[in-house]
């Protein structure tokens, strides 16, 4: 018998079957990744001034932001979120988002203000994403959403769009365990629901594992010649399966290896949340080996920097990742 949750992952894929068309052109183009920015007022100024600097390099085609646009001991109040978010519009091109846990499943905490965590992250989507099929920025770009499949409307935040026959995709992943770090009963609404709290990481985790085949399924169908993957989390490659705290990051683990291993050409998996820039092969080893899997985890808190991908056909590994020069690196 099927568990529940692949039943649900079986079912989404089927109403989410990729669209063919014609294999698009490869010509070579960059991109920026930054995370885990701004983290305080004080730090707000330093990010606008990253975001100048990257619209200012004419190769940027698009800015990935990895999650976490304010600090954990930040209130997450109505009005910062909408403050932090509304600093996006202002990049030259155009800017994908995919949410971090200081956005709303750490929101319980006493100093970011001891909100439910299942209110706030419907407050983050009403806020971050008002029309799914469209990035931020002056230059925005059309996406495809998870909100379109048949029972996943809430998803809005997973994306997915296709450049120059690389295929963009977001997940929801988050840190504190990918949302399992147990939330404490503080919520000062009266009103809140119930914490649901594991019916919650269900269901995302469903989808989030849905949304990731059917982006393989679609680069496949498209004749793509790599994947991006952007997430918030570092899930924690380097502990062993079994431990608890990448309980939350398993079943992704696991995917990943083995849609990565049948792809066999390059796959980037782009994260935030440690704060320190490295790029590793984290499932070289792993069982599949999926050594085409390149993993960056970008700059954050208190460094504030970020990462230039340059992406041409014509190198057998398709990306080339440098971080941006070293003045843009603020803090330390």
């Amino acid at each position: 018998m099927l568990r529940p949750i692949l039943v649900a992952t079986v079912a989404l894929l089927a109403a989410c079957a990729p669209r063919t068309s014609a294999p698009p052109s490869s010509a070579a183009f960059s991109f920026a990744l930054i995370g885990d920015a701004p983290y305080g007022t004080r730090d707000e100024g330093p990010f606008a001034r990253i975001l100048e600097r990257i619209g200012g390099d004419p190769a940027i085609r698009v800015v990935l932001h990895a999650g976490d646009i304010k600090a954990s001991s930040e209130p997450c109040s109505d009005e910062l979120l909408r403050r932090r978010l509304a600093q996006f519009q202002v990049v030259r091109t155009a800017l994908v988002y995919t949410p971090g846990d200081n956005e709303w499943t750490d929101c319980h905490r006493t100093a970011a203000g001891g909100f439910h965590p299942l209110e706030r992250l419907a407050t983050l989507r009403r806020f971050a994403y008002p029309d799914p099929h469209r990035s931020f920025g002056r230059q925005p770009l059309a996406l495809e959403s998870q909100a379109d499949c048949p029972g996943q409307a809430e998803f809005v935040e997973n994306a997915r769009f296709t450049y120059e026959r690389v295929v963009f995709v977001t997940l929801h992943v988050t840190g504190s365990n990918n949302g399992l770090e147990p939330w404490r009963s503080t919520a000062r609404r009266a009103d809140s629901p119930g914490t649901g709290q594991m019916d919650a990481f269900k269901q995302r985790e469903a989808a989030n594992l849905a949304w990731l085949v059917a982006a393989f399924d679609h680069a496949h169908a498209g004749d793509a010649i790599a994947i991006v993957i952007l997430l918030h989390a570092n899930p924690r490659f380097e502990l062993p399966p079994g431990d608890g705290r990448r309980a939350g990051f398993e079943a992704l683990i696991g995917e990943l290896s083995r849609l990565a291993a049948e792809f066999r050409r390059p796959v980037l998996l782009l994260h935030g949340d440690g704060h320190v820039f490295f790029v590793d092969r984290p499932l070289a080893g792993s069982s599949p080996p999926a050594p085409n899997l390149r993993r960056v985890q970008t700059f954050g808190y208190p460094w504030m920097g970020w990462i230039r991908i340059d992406v041409d056909a014509a190198r057998d590994d398709v990306f080339r990742i440098e971080s941006g020069a070293q003045n843009d690196v603020i803090g330390g």
